[in-house]
């Protein structure tokens, strides 16, 4: 029993030593990972929404929301909540197949 009880002891300090990697605050829906996965095919649009975008811009975000947001956020000088809010809309605005 002793045995056990040090075994316990010894995996849970080193599970306490592990850091924990948290999640995103939001949970990529399928359209975005879809939209993601052909950036190229979006980029387009996004700028065609968000004039102020640069292609390099579109280069860096690669499709990453959380890069799209902030990007949103730092050319049109808005809260991430607003950006967020636009990205959340122009998403469900897209066709994907």
């Amino acid at each position: 029993m002793r045995k056990i009880a040090i075994a316990a002891a010894s995996a849970l300090a080193i599970l306490a030593a592990v850091p924990v990697i948290a999640a995103p605050a939001y949970a990529e829906s399928a359209t975005w990972l879809k939209i993601e996965g052909n950036w190229n095919q979006f980029a387009g649009k996004v700028k065609q929404q968000w004039g102020k975008l640069t292609d390099d811009d579109l280069t860096t975000i690669k499709g990453h929301r959380q890069e799209l947001v902030g990007k949103i956020q730092e050319r049109y000088g808005i809260a991430k909540a607003e950006a967020e809010k636009q990205v959340d809309a122009w998403e469900k605005t897209q066709k994907v197949n």
